[in-house]
């Protein structure tokens, strides 16, 4: 019985034992199994990482655009107001008391009377100065200053657009390319009941120099000898900074010819060209028609990446540019 048992297990091992194999994959399969995954799996990747660039690259372009075309109907807006628009005599030249005909109003607005976030003149450019008539709402008491039933009244304003580089990437909180800030400085209403709200006047305002006292053949020759109410030593601040309207302006631009140093594009003489055609921003100025034309470049590439910023023909359409002609409708108030 007991020899019957043993020879029953024996063979029952015997039988498991020739069908117990492990069965699974050799090193040589495993490695061809890896190198088929490779080449499939890297041009996926590759593909989708392209499909995902160009999507970010394509949303930087639309949003530039985008603000781009903001910033310009803002300024056209403001334009609209104006009274009177410096060229670019009355923005490169200093206040000159002894020849009035070479006077201007450099040395008395940002950056030589240094504001916040517009203080060296290497980095911070004027590239659009007028003078305008803001209105103000209930600024004008009806029958007295204290008045409760209110009128509306107009006051002047000195407004500047700067270009304002960031290459050095100094600033942080900037893109590495350039961008545009707006100064502005206002004065009282002209008015006898103004009130708190219409006699309030910014740090270093004093009107444009309409007086009929004051030397000077053209409109040109005395608004160009404007000075700040700031004294000797003083500057606007903190309480009058720059501050930005759009990022992201390119400070390269593709090759544009001019006529003559200093005249606009495709013009012989006027209007005067503000800034150089090279950078981002730069205006045509006609002073005694009131005339601007603005222009306005872009860098969406700036937004996604931080090398190879330069404009490139192959990539011009990263590069959006938007341009207005606006003509000041505001009328010189001289009582």
């Amino acid at each position: 019985m007991m020899s019957s048992l043993k020879f029953i297990l024996i063979t029952q091992l015997k039988y498991f034992k020739k069908y117990d194999q492990t069965n699974g994959f050799t090193l040589i399969e495993l490695l061809v199994a890896m190198i088929l995954a490779f080449l499939v799996i890297t041009p996926l990747m590759l593909f989708m990482m392209s499909i995902l660039d160009s999507d970010r690259q394509e949303q930087a372009k639309t949003t530039t655009e985008q603000e781009i075309q903001a910033a310009l109907d803002y300024i056209a807006r403001d334009l609209q107001q104006a009274v009177y628009i410096y060229d670019a005599d009355g923005v490169t030249r200093n206040r000159n008391t002894t020849d009035i005909t070479l006077s201007g109003i450099q040395d008395q607005i940002p950056p030589v009377k240094t504001a916040t976030n517009c203080s060296d003149a290497n980095v911070c450019k004027p590239i659009l100065v007028f003078w305008k008539r803001e209105f103000l709402a209930d600024s004008v008491g009806v029958s007295s200053a204290t008045d409760s039933v209110k009128d509306d009244g107009y006051a002047y304003s000195l407004v500047a657009y700067y270009l304002i580089n960031n290459t050095s990437g100094n600033n942080t909180t900037w893109s590495k390319q350039a961008r545009i800030g707006r100064f502005q400085i206002r004065g009282r209403v002209n008015a006898a009941n103004a009130n708190t709200v219409g006699l309030a006047s910014d740090t270093g305002f004093n009107p444009p120099p309409l007086d009929p006292n004051i030397t000077g053949a053209t409109l040109k020759e005395r608004m160009n000898q404007w000075q700040t109410a700031l004294t000797s030593g003083q500057n606007y601040g903190t309480n009058n900074p720059v501050v930005t309207l759009v990022d992201y302006i390119s400070t390269t631009s593709p090759t544009i010819s001019t006529n003559t140093a200093g005249v606009c594009p495709g013009t012989n003489a006027s209007p005067k060209l503000v800034g150089t055609v090279a950078s981002g921003f730069f205006t045509c100025i006609d002073a005694n028609e009131v005339l601007a034309q603005v222009f306005i470049r872009g860098n969406a590439l700036a937004r996604v990446q931080n090398n190879n910023l330069n404009y490139q023909d192959s990539q011009k359409s990263y590069f959006p540019s938007a341009s207005v002609r606006v003509q000041g409708r505001g009328f010189l108030f001289t009582k």
